[in-house]
């Protein structure tokens, strides 16, 4: 790795390392105020017991998803062995080889991105991710001035960060482990929230690096405006007590009918299917056993902030403005995991446990949280590791596109909770 590569990547770590460090200094700041000015002392017993209690609530989780994780792992692995990915690939070739148009037609680096995106698409971020680096690596060969983005791979980044997603397993997956009565009732707005953000992001880049709209490209992007356009209109013309029974129905039919037709695409490559089950579960356990120290490291300085009441008053604050706006309130408990969302993956998903285990996991801003974290991918370390890879140091204007999707997947994922959940 590169020297420029390895300051781009120590860059993002910085920010997380502040943001991590400020917690527990805000926590003790606040804590040292109520002792002084309101003689409370119980406060300091307030935090070191809740840092022992998020110690514990990480590892109870991180236990608890083992099994889920495992289970779908499995899965996915079938389907990427059966060649599903690929087949997608194969399927969005037309429309990406528009979106791309500095890649020549059957280049590598059109490959990996075809895989790339099909596998966020379907969840699988730890085959994602290597098909990621090394479409960045390609696209670098064509690169002629190796310091700064190309028009290609900012499109491939602002993609990546838009987090079109078909199936939010870990989400559905933490939701199952807190409890939640329907675990999947939030499959169908993320997958609404997640398609507006990539079409805001898409439609605006492409105007930015000036793509023609043509046939194929305003097909597709009217075909996931329809879908989403579609769903939204079922959904509205429902009852408000059928709303979330139907969400649910339909989310767990589509993954019901995902597992079927990964297995019967895996018969029909003559694959051991239950071989490659046991393969892709055993990564599965893997990763549940390596997400505790983050779990752990950042669940304990969410929960030292709360405990020392530094929480409440800032969502005070905003709940107050938001008020005296005359909107209603209830999406602010949600607002820390949208501002830690772009920064960090495990930092928004502790934010959201910590949403959940504050409110419980069927509480509207519970649901809200989980909404918003599957809108969009975390933005930042994916401009970090990707950018970073190949020493691109001169970003242009990816990260501004990356945000307008980020921000525009947080605003669509509180319309649409409204609109599910309330």
């Amino acid at each position: 790795m590169t020297a420029c590569c390895l300051l781009i990547f120590i860059s993002w770590k910085m920010v997380l390392n502040w943001i991590w460090i400020a917690f527990f200094a805000i926590a003790f700041l606040m804590a040292l105020g109520k002792t002084l000015f309101t003689g409370d002392l119980q406060v300091w017993s307030d935090i070191m017991n809740s840092s022992f209690d998020q110690a514990a609530f990480a590892f109870e989780i991180s236990l608890g998803l083992t099994g889920v994780l495992t289970l779908w792992l499995g899965i996915m692995k079938i389907g990427e062995r059966s060649g599903v990915v690929e087949g997608m690939g194969r399927l969005i070739s037309p429309f990406f080889s528009r979106l791309f148009p500095g890649i020549p037609k059957g280049h590598p680096a059109m490959g990996a991105i075809f895989m790339n995106i099909s596998a966020n698409m379907l969840g699988l971020d730890n085959a994602a991710t290597p098909m990621g680096l090394r479409a960045m690596q390609e696209m670098q060969n064509l690169n002629d001035r190796k310091d700064t983005a190309t028009d290609a791979m900012i499109m491939f980044l602002v993609l990546n960060s838009s987090g079109l997603c078909l199936i939010p397993i870990s989400i559905m997956m933490y939701r199952a482990q807190g409890g939640a009565a329907n675990p999947t009732d939030i499959f169908i707005p993320i997958l609404i929230a997640t398609a507006i953000a990539t079409l805001v992001g898409l439609g605006a880049l492409c105007i930015k690096q000036r793509i023609r709209f043509d046939r194929v490209i305003c097909g597709w992007l009217l075909g996931i405006a329809a879908f989403v356009g579609l769903v939204t209109w079922f959904f509205s013309s429902l009852p408000a007590d059928k709303v979330q029974l139907y969400s649910t129905f339909g989310a767990n039919l589509i993954l019901f009918c995902v597992i079927i037709s990964f297995l019967i695409a895996g018969v029909r490559k003559r694959l051991r299917v239950y071989d490659v089950f046991i393969e892709g579960a055993k990564e599965g356990f893997k990763t549940a056993v390596m997400i505790i120290p983050y779990l752990v490291a950042i669940l304990v300085a969410i929960g030292m902030f709360r405990a020392s009441g530094a929480l409440d008053v800032f969502t005070g604050w905003v709940e107050s403005f938001v008020a005296w706006l005359g909107f209603d309130t209830q999406w602010v408990g949600a607002l820390p995991t949208m501002l830690m969302k772009p920064l960090s993956g495990s930092g928004s998903c502790a934010m959201m446990l910590d949403v959940m285990k504050a409110n419980g996991p069927d509480a509207f801003v519970s649901k809200l949280a989980a909404a918003v974290r599957g809108s969009t991918d975390t933005t930042f370390y994916i401009l970090a590791v990707y950018f970073g890879s190949v020493g691109v140091s001169k970003t242009r204007y990816a990260a501004g596109y990356a945000l307008l999707a980020d921000i525009t997947g947080a605003i669509a994922a509180v319309v649409i909770a409204y609109f599910f959940f309330v």
